[in-house]
């Protein structure tokens, strides 16, 4: 069924394609259709709870940030399968991101090129949402993480405020946060990759925790999330921090900068422009640097996401040291069946 509504989308551009597709997915919710379809367009899902920093996910295969920037898709989502879902980036103000058009395929090599540079409707959106979520699926398993971003217009000096006010806005929401410092779709935004200005960013958040813990009653789980462009030298210090401010861990990897060994002609890459590159490009670099992170912390958990396209994909980066997986580009390319295929392998079928 799939293979035909992808015959359509990818005539159309990605972003508008995504658009069609996230409607006809919460059309088919609303009107009930969407669970009973799930048999034909998804398969048996295979569950098999895994605990990881006190959360237990129904399974390890969870969608990436990206996807679901304002936590609208989480009924739709929890009707597929994913164990987790990742919403946003959200920042604490809306905004409408780069220009467009800011969203690539390429087909040849299994990849995204995306720019779209935080497009959100801000964090109270986001907040609402999924309050409306948990109050009208009290049972629901679905694990939500929330990351966290700063608005473009936010000097880097004043970027740990805005990674607080998110903080705090959606501690009572989501069960985990990602601290997102390597998007290279918002100006400078990696520069927070630098130890000196991590180190701000953490020092704030665990400074208000303690409210947070209080009026909750819950410890949120922290990760940030990496690029795969580091060199192991800056993943080094960003382990140093990670120890010091004790986060749970870290979502490794976000996309590339990289154009390196792709078979889409030159041309092609060159006409499309900046943006980052997700999808089987990515897998062999996040592989690696889920393996150095595993390699010199055998403590801290790893959401390993990057280049998954089948189970084997997955059972790879599990086997590197990742804890958990998320997938974003192989959701476009092979649609809502891989759930099936991915969870199958995960549980060792």
């Amino acid at each position: 069924m799939y293979a035909l509504l992808k015959k359509l989308l990818f005539t159309l551009d990605a972003e508008r394609a995504h658009h069609l597709t996230t409607t006809l997915l919460r059309m088919s919710r609303k009107f009930g259709v969407l669970r009973l379809l799930k048999p034909l367009i998804v398969g048996e899902v295979f569950n098999e709870t895994t605990t990881v920093n006190g959360l237990k996910f129904s399974n390890k295969l969870g969608l990436a940030a990206g996807f679901d920037k304002n936590a609208e898709y989480l009924h739709e989502m929890d009707i597929l399968g994913f164990g987790s879902v990742e919403i946003g980036t959200v920042t604490p103000v809306g905004q409408e991101g780069n220009p467009k058009p800011r969203l690539f395929r390429l087909p040849e090599d299994t990849a995204l090129i995306n720019r779209m540079g935080f497009n959100n409707q801000g964090v109270d959106a986001a907040a609402y949402l999924i309050e409306a979520f948990r109050r009208t699926k009290p049972r629901s398993k679905l694990i939500i993480g929330g990351n966290i971003g700063k608005n473009k217009v936010t000097p880097n000096e004043q970027a740990h405020e805005d990674y607080r006010i998110c903080f705090e806005k959606l501690y009572g929401w989501v069960d985990y946060f990602v601290v997102n410092v390597s998007s290279p779709n918002t100006p400078n935004l990696r520069e927070l990759q630098d130890k000196d200005a991590l180190r701000e960013i953490f020092r704030t958040l665990r400074n208000v925790e303690g409210e947070l813990i209080k009026r909750y009653e819950v410890t949120r789980p922290l990760f940030v999330k990496i690029s795969p462009d580091n060199s192991f030298e800056q993943i080094d210090d960003i382990l140093s921090l990670v120890e010091e401010y004790n986060l749970a861990g870290i979502v490794a990897t976000n996309t590339t900068i990289s154009r390196s060994d792709l078979s889409t002609s030159a041309d092609v890459v060159t006409s499309i422009g900046a943006g980052g590159l997700s999808g089987k490009p990515v897998q062999s670099r996040s592989d690696e640097v889920v393996a150095y992170i595993r390699s010199k912390n055998s403590d801290i958990s790893i959401i390993g996401v990057g280049g998954i396209q089948t189970g084997a994909d997955a059972v790879q980066k599990i086997n590197a040291g990742a804890d958990l997986v998320q997938v974003y580009s192989c959701f476009i390319y092979e649609g809502p069946k891989m759930i099936s295929r991915i969870t199958r392998r995960l549980a060792g079928g």
